[in-house]
C-alpha cells in the first residue's frame, strides 16, 4: 500500500464558537502534533474545528452561540465553514477542504465517538463499515450496461457464423454461374455465327430485317424487365417473411415481461422520497443528541471547573471544605445540586437513544436500497417493453409497406407479362416463310443475350453477397477483441467489490500483527479478521454475502492457545482494535489521496508507552497526525514532536 505524499506546508486553525471554543487561532506543521492538556481543555473542540475546516458535519457549536466559523490555511490555499442554527438544525456554508467527508468521518477522524472505532468494541457488522463508502448500485448498472454491450457482439457473432455457413454455397454458386455463363457466351457466339452465313445467303430487305429486330430488340427488353421484377417479387416475399417472424418473435418476447401495475414506478419513487426525509430527519437529531452528548461529557470530566462554579459567594462554609471532593456537582442547565452519578445516567440514556436512532437510519438505508433495486427492475422491463412496442409499431409500418410493393409487383408482373404475348405476336407477322429461318436464328440469339445478361447479373449479386460476407467475417476478430475486453471489464468489477472487502481484511491482519507485536499485549497472540460467505435470506430468496468474522487468539497459563471473544479484550486491547481497524479501512479505501489528516482522541484506556508505540507507528501514513493526549502519556512522546498546549 502506497503512504501517503510528503507534506511540507505549516496549517493554521482559526476558530470561533466550535464545541467549548469562544475564539482560537493555533498554528501546526506537518507530521504530528500533540495537543497536551487535561480534560476540558478544548483539545476535542479543536479536533471538530479542523474536522469542519475539512468538510465534517460531525460539530457542535458552543451552547451559547447561534453561529460558528473556522478558516484553514495551508500554505497558500485556505478552505472555510461556517454553521449557524436554524430550525432547530444545524446548517453549513463555507468552502471545506472535502466536497464529501464521509470517508474521512469513518477512517480519518478518530475522535472518541468515531464509528469504525466503536464498531469493535460493540461488535457491529465490520464489513457494512468498510463497504459502505462503495457505490455498489452503479457498480451494478454498470455490470448490467456491459452484459448488455457484450451481448450485442455475442449475436453479431453468432450473425456471422451462421452468414460464414452460407460462403461455401455461394463460391460453389458463383464457380457455376461462371461455367454457365461461359458457355452461353459460347452458344451465342455460335448463334451468331450462324446469323453471319445466313445473312450472306439471303437479300432481305432493310425494312423488314430493322422492324423485327426492333421488336426482337423489345422482347428482350420486356423480357429483362420481367426477370427484374421476378427477382424483386422474390426478394419482397422473403423480406416480409423475415419482417413477420421478427413480429412474432417480439410478440412473444412482450407477453413473457411481467406485468408493472400503473403507477407503481411514482409510487415506489414516493416512498423512497419519504425514508429520505425521514432518514434526513433521524440523522439531524442524532446530530444533535451527539453535540449534547459532547458538551455534557466535557462538562463532566473537568473537575476544577465544576467545583469552581459550585462555590457560592453567600456561602458559610470554608472555601477549602468547599473546594473538597464531593459527588454532588452543580448542574450547568438548571444551577441544582445533583449527583453526579445521576448526569452520567442521564448521558447514557442519550447514548441509547443516539445509537438506536443511528441504527434505524440503517435500516432506513436497506429499505432505500432494497426500493431502488426493484425501481431499477421495474425501469429495465418498462424499457424493454417500450422498445418492444417501438418496434411493433415500426414493424407493423414496414409489413404493410412490403404487402403493397407484393400488390404492386404482382401488377407489373401481369403487365409485362401482357406487353410480351403481343410483341411475340407481332413478331409471328413479321416472319414469313422466306424468312423463317434466320428469323429463328434471331429470336434464338436475342434469347440466348437475354440469358447471358441474366446470369451475368446473377453473377455481379452472388459476387457481392460473397464480398459481403468476407467484409462481415473480417470484423470478427475485432469483434471478438472487444467482447473480451468488455468481459474482462465486467468480470473486474464484479470483482472490485471482493477485491476492496479482501485489502481491508489484509490491511487490518497485516497492521495488527504488526501493532501486537509492538505492544507486547500479555497472553494476546493474535487479532484478525477472517472473510467468509455466508447464506443469509434477503425477502423469500437466499443470498450468499461475505461476512468479516473478528478473531481473538489468546495463549493459556499453560502455554496452549486458544480462542477467545471480542467481549474478552480488554479496554485498552479493544481501543488499539477498533484504532487498527480505521486504518485499515484509511488505507484500504485510499483516504490519504483526499485528504492528509489523521486526527486522535481519547487513547486514555491505552497507557503512555503503547500511546507513544501507537503514534510512531500511525505517522507514517499521513501528512498531518494531531493527536489529543494528557500530559502525562504526551510525556512518553518523541520530543521531535510538536506541542500545542493553550487552545
Amino acid at each position: 500500500m502506497e503512504q501517503q505524499r510528503v507534506i511540507r506546508e505549516t496549517g493554521t486553525i482559526h476558530a470561533e464558537n466550535i464545541g467549548g471554543i469562544d475564539e482560537t487561532t493555533v498554528e501546526f506543521s506537518p507530521g504530528v502534533t500533540v495537543l497536551e492538556g487535561r480534560n476540558a481543555t478544548n483539545r476535542t473542540s479543536f479536533l471538530q474545528a479542523v474536522m469542519a475546516a475539512l468538510g465534517s458535519e460531525n460539530v457542535s457549536i458552543k451552547g451559547d452561540a447561534d453561529e460558528a466559523s473556522v478558516e484553514l490555511t495551508l500554505g497558500d490555499e485556505t478552505y472555510t465553514r461556517t454553521l449557524s442554527r436554524r430550525s432547530g438544525t444545524i446548517a453549513s456554508d463555507g468552502k471545506p477542504y472535502l466536497d464529501d467527508p464521509m470517508l474521512a468521518d469513518l477512517f480519518a477522524f478518530l475522535l472518541e465517538s468515531n464509528e469504525a472505532r466503536r464498531a469493535v468494541a460493540a461488535s457491529d457488522d465490520l464489513r457494512e463499515l468498510i463497504m459502505r463508502p462503495v457505490d455498489t448500485g452503479a457498480i451494478h448498472s454498470e455490470i448490467d450496461r456491459l452484459v448488455e454491450k457484450r451481448r450485442d457482439l455475442e449475436r453479431e457473432l453468432d450473425e456471422i457464423d451462421e452468414i460464414k455457413g452460407e460462403l461455401p454455397g455461394l463460391e460453389k454458386k458463383r464457380t457455376q454461374l461462371t461455367q454457365e455463363i461461359e458457355k452461353k457466351k459460347a452458344e451465342l457466339a455460335e448463334k451468331e455465327a450462324e446469323l453471319q452465313e445466313a445473312d450472306a445467303d439471303v437479300e432481305e430487305t432493310r425494312e423488314e430485317k430493322s422492324a423485327l429486330e426492333d421488336k426482337l430488340d423489345e422482347l428482350r427488353s420486356k423480357r429483362k424487365q420481367l426477370d427484374d421484377i421476378r427477382y424483386d417479387l422474390e426478394t419482397e416475399r422473403e423480406s416480409l417473411e423475415a419482417l413477420n417472424r421478427e413480429q412474432q418473435d417480439l410478440e412473444d418476447e412482450q407477453a413473457e415481461l411481467p406485468d408493472a401495475p400503473v403507477g407503481e414506478i411514482s409510487e415506489i419513487e414516493s416512498e423512497i422520497s419519504r425514508l429520505r426525509e425521514q432518514k434526513q430527519t433521524l440523522e439531524t437529531e442524532v446530530s444533535e443528541l451527539q453535540s449534547v452528548i459532547g458538551f455534557n461529557e466535557e462538562m463532566l470530566e473537568d473537575p476544577e471547573t465544576s467545583a469552581l462554579e459550585s462555590l457560592s459567594e453567600d456561602s458559610t462554609e470554608d472555601v477549602t471544605e468547599q473546594l473538597l471532593p464531593s459527588d454532588d456537582v452543580t448542574c450547568w442547565t438548571c444551577g441544582s445540586e445533583v449527583e453526579k452519578q445521576q448526569i452520567e445516567s442521564t448521558i447514557d440514556q442519550l447514548r441509547q437513544v443516539s445509537q438506536a436512532k443511528f441504527d434505524k437510519v440503517n435500516r432506513l438505508d436497506d429499505e432505500i436500497d432494497d426500493l431502488n433495486e426493484k425501481k431499477k427492475s421495474l425501469q429495465q422491463s418498462q424499457r424493454e417493453r417500450d422498445h418492444i412496442e417501438r418496434r411493433l409499431s415500426d414493424l407493423e409500418r414496414e409489413i404493410e409497406r412490403s404487402e403493397n410493393t407484393i400488390d404492386t409487383l404482382q401488377t407489373q408482373r401481369e403487365e409485362v407479362t401482357d406487353e410480351i404475348e403481343n410483341i411475340e405476336a407481332e413478331v409471328e407477322v413479321l416472319e414469313n416463310e422466306d424468312y423463317s429461318t434466320i428469323l429463328d436464328l434471331h429470336k434464338e440469339a436475342n434469347q440466348t443475350e437475354y440469358e447471358l445478361g441474366k446470369l451475368e447479373n446473377d453473377l455481379e449479386r452472388v459476387e457481392s453477397q460473397i464480398k459481403e460476407i468476407e467484409e462481415r467475417i473480417a470484423q470478427a476478430d475485432n469483434i471478438e477483441a472487444r467482447r473480451d475486453e468488455i468481459k474482462a471489464e465486467i468480470e473486474d468489477l464484479r470483482t472490485k467489490i471482493e477485491q476492496i472487502e479482501e485489502n481491508a481484511v489484509e490491511e487490518f491482519n497485516e497492521h495488527m500483527d504488526a501493532v501486537l507485536e509492538m505492544l507486547e499485549y500479555a497472553n494476546l497472540d493474535r487479532i484478525w479478521i477472517e472473510r467468509v460467505e455466508r447464506d443469509v435470506r434477503e425477502g423469500r430468496q437466499k443470498v450468499t454475502k461475505s461476512v468479516f468474522e473478528l478473531h481473538v487468539i489468546r495463549t493459556s497459563t499453560s502455554g496452549a492457545a486458544y480462542e477467545d471473544t471480542v467481549d474478552h479484550l480488554s479496554e485498552s486491547e479493544r481501543e488499539v482494535t477498533g484504532l487498527i481497524f480505521a486504518l485499515a479501512g484509511y488505507l484500504a479505501h485510499e483516504v490519504y489521496e483526499d485528504i492528509p489528516f489523521m486526527l486522535l482522541d481519547s487513547l486514555e484506556a491505552i497507557d503512555s508507552a503503547r500511546i507513544a508505540t501507537l503514534v510512531d507507528y500511525l505517522t507514517d501514513y499521513t501528512g498531518y497526525l494531531l493527536v489529543a493526549l494528557l500530559p502525562e502519556d504526551a510525556a512518553a512522546l518523541s520530543d521531535k514532536y510538536e506541542r500545542v498546549t493553550d487552545i
